[in-house]
């Protein structure tokens, strides 16, 4: 292998990196794939992201930034182009690999250096070329099936058998994992018997230059003498101005996927205790698409409705990242209310805008926010808890100023670069595994 310069073969066979975040099965697994790919082409490697066809208009190979070949998208046909669940895809397992081992046979022996599988789906493919082309096979798993079991919302449909079969496989098969957080490698080594010497700690990236506050924060008393204008507040109101959103009222955003696991009905069911109480009731977004069940979002929009906080939620369908950075900035606080994230890529992110982050006190997320220094963990899903800890965040100006500052100095550590630079290693690390 060229350490220094690897030929990356990654592989995320369920979403591909040119689909928009934040509906379907679209997500943080997407924008990991994107950005790790391009920092690692920064670095020097070669990487070729091997996705499955979901269109007849879809080219076989696409440069991932028109014009730049360092990273490549190829779409692999493996079943029907529309039409099929995740859950049908361990069917077309066979097929992917097939396309994947076709396009290595017309190539030079020995082209790709390492694996870099993502998800169970592409672990399992990963497990069979990697041993085809005897190379290191690195997997990454972004959530497990055991872990989400444990923590379902009513009437949330458990991760079946068979996928719980396919991580112990790709677990005991690939030459090194990469965890996003210390929690998530015990929880390998603990739920799924992993090797711990082949276990990796990598915190994901954040994209800096996309990221970031609007006008610098620093750590100085936000209120302004009498007669002079906050640069930042102006600076607000005009990004509120272009998204839409009133000047004066204090708005809460959640982004991501409209599903059981991201819990965004903890979030209406907050608004509903703040208006029986008598507090002030800020104005929810909620930006992203229905994932899972065609009719989440619909019943989201009911829950708001019978709930009486209809006129209190805007409904948003999913950004482009640099539109979403501008809603981080818009927000006095971002919620995550999940039941269940190995990491919290959103967390990050809208820390690295210096927005504080309200977030469940599970997984990675207990990583990601540090409670009174970037945001505050809730220790439930409990809606009076939510509604507490919204409350309490919004009445206090002077301690959500604190916290943006400490949320973005914690931001500031997680470029993509640093990760990426860790990555190589981990792929340097599996190939001196795999050859022992």
């Amino acid at each position: 292998m060229s350490i220094e310069q690897p030929r990356v073969a990654m592989l995320s066979v369920h979403t591909s990196p040119l689909d928009q975040p934040g509906t379907g099965d679209a997500g943080g697994l997407n924008v990991y794939v994107t950005d790790l790919s391009r920092a690692l082409a920064r670095l020097g490697a070669r990487v070729e992201i091997f996705t499955r066809a979901t269109s007849s208009r879809q080219a076989d190979l696409v440069e991932l930034d028109a014009g730049d070949s360092r990273v490549l998208v190829r779409h692999v046909l493996a079943g029907p182009f529309e039409g099929l669940d995740k859950n049908d895809l361990p069917g077309q397992l066979c097929a992917f690999t097939a396309g994947v081992l076709r396009t290595e046979a017309g190539r030079a022996p020995h082209w790709y250096d390492v694996v870099h599988s993502h998800y169970w789906l592409s672990g399992q493919v990963g497990w069979l070329v990697a041993d085809r082309w005897d190379v290191p096979l690195v997997h990454t798993m972004h959530t497990l099936a055991k872990v989400k079991n444990a923590s379902l919302a009513a009437g949330d449909t458990p991760e079946p058998a068979g996928r719980v079969i396919g991580e112990e496989q790709v677990v005991a098969a690939a030459d090194a994992l990469v965890a996003s957080t210390a929690e998530e490698a015990t929880d390998l080594v603990d739920l799924y018997d992993a090797d711990p010497a082949a276990l990796h700690i990598v915190a994901p990236g954040v994209d800096l230059g996309l990221f970031h506050p609007t006008y610098p924060i620093h750590s100085t008393h936000p209120i302004q003498p009498a007669g002079r204008a906050d640069p930042d507040m102006v600076g607000r109101a005009a990004l509120r101005a272009r998204l839409g959103l009133p000047a004066n009222r204090q708005v809460v955003l959640f982004a991501g996927r409209i599903q059981a696991l991201k819990a965004p009905d903890v979030l209406v069911r907050a608004l509903a205790v703040l208006a029986a109480t008598g507090r002030p009731v800020p104005l929810l977004v909620v930006l992203g698409g229905p994932s899972g069940r065609p009719t989440a979002l619909r019943e989201l929009e009911a829950l708001a409705a019978a709930s009486g906080v209809g006129p209190h939620v805007l409904f948003r369908p999913p950004v482009p990242r640099v539109q979403l950075a501008d809603w981080y900035r818009a927000a006095d606080l971002v919620a995550m209310p999940s039941r269940s994230e190995s990491f919290g890529l959103v967390a990050a992110e809208a820390q690295a805008c210096g927005t504080p982050v309200v977030a469940s006190a599970v997984g990675g997320l207990r990583t990601v926010v540090q409670d009174g220094v970037t945001g505050r963990l809730v220790p439930s899903h409990d809606p009076v808890l939510w509604a507490d800890a919204i409350a309490g965040l919004l009445a206090d100006d002077v301690a959500r100023a604190a916290l943006a500052v400490g949320a973005r100095r914690a931001g500031e550590r997680l470029g993509w670069d640093a990760a990426a630079g860790q990555v190589l290693k981990v792929y340097a690390h599996a190939d001196q595994r795999r050859r022992a």
